[in-house]
């Protein structure tokens, strides 16, 4: 049974500090009137665990698992948890039902834990943010918000609802991107069958011709050759060329000439830039719904933005909310990412050199942001 640890004035108005133990708060407060007392502040006492009491609770029900949380079933466990909340069952026994439908894995030791904490005394956001592996600063601080307000189960609704958005839009993302890279995978694979098969072929005939062939016919012989000489490149240059984007943007100007490098590819980059603005100005507007300050919901889009042109964006707003400045302008003032050598250097590089840098050139100051977002901000 918890022991709540409680602030309350008597009749007289002295100040009493006691504590008592009760199977719920609301009993517990009940208790404390019938002794006479006005409730002031009431806490769960927080017991801490002796090491082998964390080590057996640890080893309780928990299995190996590799990688992070899967962002479906985290999705799922939220919308049951919010559905758990709205019938009014208490948090911790929802999040034992939940965590004893879980499947072994990464969720399911996160709740184990989130368990634990909540039954030594902790908040449920105090609990799921000593566990970032399945919840993140977003998710955490969504709860904190709910739980400040007295409003759970709302702001559970509002992060299922946000989730599902999100899961949505990955799955249209994933579906758009398949016909693109199937095609471009058939006609790759077409052409090395062509380079390694047909031409060889057609090279014999031209061989017993004796004659000095075309420079385009010598061009394709020249590849095939190269193909079948050097195939092992064939696997090793995407692979180096990963390794190295892998290696530039561990520094930050590498980085930021990557991202925005990505952002600036035809096509491609629009589908990018389209998806991390929706997904950040979702994330925006559901912290502040939810009752986040406006510093903090920035600070949480920028870091779940993923895209270090976004970060900064948002770094900007952030620095100028607080100077005192509204949000639109600073959107508005930072939207054009302006010149970066970097990504200069990747367009030359992988976008047909010189006339990658004219388009490169022509398209630097192309805004990140349009200004509908930008006005829709504004109106709020």
């Amino acid at each position: 049974m918890p022991t709540y640890q409680f602030e309350a004035m008597d009749t007289t108005g002295n100040e009493i500090k006691d504590v008592i133990e009760a199977p719920t708060e609301e009993e517990a407060q009940a208790t404390i009137r019938q002794m006479g007392y006005f409730v002031t502040k009431i806490t769960v006492k927080k017991v801490r665990k002796t090491p082998a009491e964390k080590k057996s609770t640890k080893k309780k029900g928990k299995t190996f698992a590799l990688g992070g949380v899967n962002i479906k079933a985290l999705t799922t466990f939220t919308r049951q948890l919010s559905i758990l909340q709205d019938a009014g069952l208490p948090i911790l026994r929802s999040l034992k039902i939940l965590e004893h439908q879980s499947k072994p894995g990464a969720l399911k030791n996160s709740l184990i834990d989130v368990c634990d904490e909540i039954e030594g005394g902790a908040t449920l956001s105090e609990a799921m943010a000593k566990s970032p592996k399945a919840f993140d600063r977003l998710y955490v601080n969504m709860i904190k918000a709910g739980e400040a307000g007295g409003a759970l189960e709302v702001i559970l609704q509002r992060l299922a609802e946000f989730q599902e958005r999100a899961e949505a839009l990955r799955r249209k993302i994933k579906g758009a991107m398949v016909y693109p890279i199937t095609v471009v995978t058939f006609a790759v694979g077409i052409l090395v069958f062509i380079m390694l098969k047909i031409v060889p072929a057609f090279q014999k005939i031209f061989d017993d011709f004796e004659t000095e062939l075309p420079a385009m016919t010598q061009l394709l012989v020249f590849m095939a050759d190269t193909i079948r000489d050097y195939w092992y490149l064939l696997p090793g240059v995407p692979i180096a060329i990963w390794l190295f984007v892998k290696l530039v943007r561990k520094f930050t100007p590498g980085r930021n000439g990557w991202d925005l490098f990505i952002l600036k590819i035809p096509i491609f980059g629009q589908l990018v830039e389209k998806n991390i603005v929706a997904r950040t100005m979702r994330t925006l507007g559901t912290l502040v719904a939810s009752g986040v300050p406006i510093l903090e919901a920035l600070h949480i889009t920028r870091e779940t933005s993923g895209n270090a042109v976004f970060e900064r964006l948002y770094q900007k707003v952030y620095e100028s909310i607080r100077e005192g400045e509204s949000i639109a302008q600073p959107m508005r003032d930072n939207s054009k990412p302006g010149f970066h050598p970097v990504t200069l250097f990747f367009w030359f590089m992988f976008i047909a050199g010189p006339i990658g840098v004219l388009l490169y050139l022509t398209r630097m100051n192309d805004r990140i942001l349009d200004d509908m977002v930008v006005n829709m901000v504004d109106v709020g």
